[in-house]
């Protein structure tokens, strides 16, 4: 009889049959989902309802989708994850304005009461407008120093502004009723200033309890939150190859007790790049960060977080910052990450409960600030080297994750 030995095992020809016959019942099992295809999956809704342990959703490459992925107490089992491929899809969070919501009260000037069912000013702390295809924040971040918002015969064509008309709320979930004011070019019509407004809250959002799932090939853009919202108690969860642009927040944020393992990010545009919090558990491999504005990296409360083969080309208000709470520490490891500055220095922060362990970096253009603790190995921080021979972050290596438009920013 034939037998194989298999890590210290004994199989025999019999036992492989029967084990290649449960491979294939299991593939035969998987479904493939094509949203908007087939008939019983015309939206991510539905298709993530739908799929079980096994099954991978399919969006149609290179579509804008005016919708988001919701995962809300999702598992996929062991071998056998749920996936959602994107195959380069965009998730869009924001939609043109509908001329009908909004009056002219003069030439240019625009006012709208009931943009969205309801406003808080945590949605407000991140608003923006895309006017033809351009962010306008108003120098407004909900990370970081904001600007006051302007009165409305302050505006210029391009800019927006918000009057609130009920009495200031104490918290910044509890909803307020105002006014949407922005301002165009007189005797433009809306139609014609293609503005759009973000009306959905994140690209992909997790809540409650989720396992066993894979998100690929994805980009996330224009809601007025973060990119990718992480919430509740994920386990056993990876995202390949995504993409966050140009979002009201975050990139991707882990919030609670997530868990999970990023292989390929690219978050550009974002208020913050990476912000994880809670006692959540990440790791962020083959990384790039660009054009943030109130953080690029920002690691928080008591959870462990690592970073590998990461380029940030920091122009936010705060580059990298790392804290913890009295409680308990926080901790980042990080390996072959460069760090450059392209605008005016700042320091970056390890704050007191903060634990990180860094080597093969570089840091360029900022100086750390550290009343936590911070060990360096083969690390060069602003032409300062760890340790006699040092030589920082592998940079031939990182060039590949650097998109070609970026390519001048890097000596």
């Amino acid at each position: 009889m034939y037998i194989r030995r298999i890590s210290g095992a004994r199989v025999t020809s019999a036992g492989f049959a029967i084990a290649a016959f449960a491979v294939l019942s299991l593939n035969l099992h998987a479904r493939d989902l094509r949203v908007g295809i087939d008939p019983d999956v015309p939206t991510i809704h539905h298709a993530i309802k739908l799929a079980a342990p096994g099954d991978t959703i399919h969006l149609e490459a290179g579509k804008v989708y005016r919708d988001y992925a919701g995962f809300y107490g999702k598992k996929g089992e062991p071998g056998k994850p749920i996936t959602l491929d994107g195959h380069g899809a965009t998730l869009e969070g924001s939609d043109l304005l509908d001329p009908s919501q909004w009056t002219e009260i003069s030439p240019g000037h625009f006012t709208c009461a009931k943009l969205m069912p309801t406003i808080n000013g945590a949605m407000l702390a991140r608003w923006f407008f895309v006017f033809d295809r351009k962010v306008q924040r108003m120098g407004r971040v909900s990370k970081g120093r904001s600007a006051p918002l302007k009165a409305p015969d302050e505006l210029a064509p391009g800019e927006w502004t918000f009057v609130e008309t009920s009495p200031p709320a104490k918290d910044h979930g509890v909803p307020i009723e105002g006014v949407f004011h922005l301002r165009i070019e007189p005797g433009q019509t809306l139609a014609e200033a293609n503005i759009a407004a973000p009306v959905r809250s994140a690209g992909v959002q997790f809540g409650g309890e989720n396992a066993h799932l894979v998100i690929r090939n994805l980009t996330a853009t224009h809601p007025y939150n973060d990119g990718f919202n992480i919430h509740g108690n994920c386990r056993e969860v990876v995202f390949e190859n995504i993409r966050a642009i140009e979002c009201g927040d975050d990139g991707i944020s882990a919030h609670g007790t997530c868990q999970y393992r990023v292989d390929g990010l690219v978050s550009i545009g974002n208020a913050t790049g990476i912000c994880d919090t809670g006692t959540a558990q990440t790791s962020y491999t083959n990384v790039f960060i660009a054009d943030c504005v109130g953080f690029d990296l920002y690691f928080l409360d008591e959870g462990r977080y690592s970073l590998s083969n990461v380029v940030v080309l920091s122009s936010a208000q705060n580059a990298f910052v790392v804290t913890g709470r009295a409680t308990r520490d926080c901790r980042l490891t990080m390996d072959n990450v460069h760090l450059h500055r392209l605008v005016e220095p700042r320091l970056g922060n390890i704050a007191a409960r903060a634990l990180v362990e860094g080597k093969r970096c570089t840091f360029e253009g900022f100086d750390l600030k550290v009343t936590g603790t911070a060990t360096w190995k083969n690390t060069l921080i602003n032409g300062q080297l760890s340790e006699p021979g040092a030589a920082g972050a592998d940079l031939e290596a990182l060039r590949k994750l650097v998109p070609k438009s970026y390519q001048s920013h890097k000596k």
